[in-house]
């Protein structure tokens, strides 16, 4: 099993990089990060770099296809290059996710149509003007599709995935073992639990968070 990990000029490193944590963890799986060009690949804030090892044309029949979201992917949203690699690897794949706002690079390539998914709690209204079905839950499976809500949701994601992969019990050693049992100190993660103000402030400046 092959399971491709696009990586796009500043792209958020969670949603890449927690997926990878719970999917590397397929038995006998390859994980590999590509991108149009293989090379180092800049995060949002331009602090850290991965490295993509392949170029998308070099794995066209992924097994699984992971995009991530991050502000960079707005640049992406009219890239007829990789949108058809991503049509062209989403028509090989048995499985197809994204995290954050990656599932707006889905949308755009056409691969979402009618279908219900999630996105970051600010971009939901894009989604839809996009020909989704939007959701606010932290993860969605419609069909072959699985999209993650913002940033850590892509840890879900990819224990989701994982246990559809591998069963249940491998799911379960793997949380266990990565010990993921959050308890954030704070009960603000979503915008149904965070002061209205806060919600309506960074609401109002997403323009500059998306972009």
């Amino acid at each position: 099993m092959q399971i491709a990990i696009v990586l796009f000029d500043r792209f958020t490193a969670l949603d890449a990089v927690g997926p990878y944590e719970m999917l590397s963890r397929v038995p006998g799986a390859e994980t590999v990060f590509v991108a149009e060009r293989p090379g180092a690949v800049r995060n949002d804030s331009g602090s850290l770099a991965l490295v993509a090892d392949r170029a998308l044309a070099d794995v066209p029949a992924p097994d699984v296809v992971v995009v991530p979201g991050g502000p960079g992917q707005s640049a992406q949203m009219e890239n007829g290059e990789l949108l058809g690699r991503l049509r062209a690897a989403d028509a090989a794949s048995t499985w197809t996710a994204s995290v954050c706002t990656g599932s707006l690079l889905l949308a755009a390539a056409g691969l979402l149509t009618g279908r219900r998914a999630t996105s970051h709690w600010l971009a939901l209204d894009t989604l839809r003007t996009l020909g989704a079905e939007p959701t606010g839950e932290r993860v969605v499976t419609d069909g072959k599709y699985v999209t993650a809500a913002g940033v850590s949701a892509g840890i879900d994601m990819g224990l989701t995935l994982l246990g559809r992969i591998a069963g249940d019990e491998h799911a379960r050693a793997v949380q266990l073992l990565t010990e993921y049992d959050p308890r954030p100190p704070y009960d603000c993660g979503s915008p149904e639990k965070a002061p209205a103000a806060m919600v309506e402030t960074w609401r109002a400046r997403s323009r500059f968070i998306l972009t």
